[in-house]
């Protein structure tokens, strides 16, 4: 892990960009604690990259630091300044035509476009924990929050250091995540919005039915795919409270 920068954004949060290979990301750490921090892994959207992301970033993480938690992110295989993912362009299009269109988008659009991502992004958040991990600040309790949801559902599926799991169902789900979905058994926190209008509900349903977990929760607002409001975010921090704990000084 090599770190290109530090400051202190407020008497919070620090706040590092880092280089490992090449995966970038940004770590958010609180104040030293007598006990290292929880870690949230913050998820996004795929395709924006974290600089159009980072004002949204930035609040998750502070809003973390406020209640002991460390939160990191990581560019995504084929976002920001990072190589397209072959493919990804078509497929995107395709989805959208079809949602313009009233249609629903065929299995195999799908497919193309969300698990060539999957199987880049979960080996590189794999890496970026087997090095935050060794670092003295950062705890051994782990959580993932946000998107997309087959990224956060195959990682919790397959590596045993995610504790807990607050899920945004804000794309359409593979039948692949959907299998992978029956494997997951930490506690789930799934965060859906009604009328998102580039989101299969009735698929996403579904997959909250498929999780293995016995506790899970889903919480479902009238809205848009921007219409989050305010005190969702406020209680999916509730739920890492309960289920990470967090450090204490």
């Amino acid at each position: 892990m090599h770190v290109t920068s530090e400051h202190t954004l407020d008497a919070r949060t620090t706040e590092r960009t880092f280089t490992i290979g090449d995966i970038s990301g940004i770590l958010w750490t609180p104040p030293a604690a007598s006990a290292p921090a929880p870690l949230i892994l913050l998820g996004q959207p795929g395709g924006l990259g974290m600089r159009r992301m980072y004002p949204r970033l930035v609040a998750r993480a502070r809003s973390a630091a406020a209640h002991g938690f460390a939160a990191v992110s990581v560019e995504l295989p084929g976002a920001g300044d990072r190589t397209p993912l072959p493919g990804a362009k078509r497929a995107r299009a395709d989805l959208t035509r079809a949602i313009a269109a009233g249609e629903q988008p065929a299995d195999d659009v799908i497919d193309r476009l969300i698990l060539p991502l999957v199987d880049e992004a979960v080996p590189e958040w794999q890496s970026t924990l087997d090095e935050l991990v060794h670092l003295p600040e950062i705890g051994e309790r782990i959580g993932f929050s946000g998107g997309v949801i087959a990224v956060g559902v195959r990682l919790a599926a397959i590596d045993p250091r995610i504790a807990a799991a607050a899920l945004f169902a804000g794309s359409h789900v593979p039948e692949r995540t959907m299998h992978e979905a029956r494997r997951v058994t930490i506690p789930l926190h799934v965060l859906l919005q009604w009328d998102d209008e580039g989101n299969d509900r009735a698929r996403s349903l579904d997959l909250f039915d498929a999780f293995g977990s016995t506790q899970k929760t889903l919480h479902a607002n009238m809205g848009g795919h921007t219409g989050v409001p305010q005190f969702a975010g406020d209680d999916a921090t509730r739920f890492f409270v309960r289920h990470l704990g967090a450090a204490r000084g």
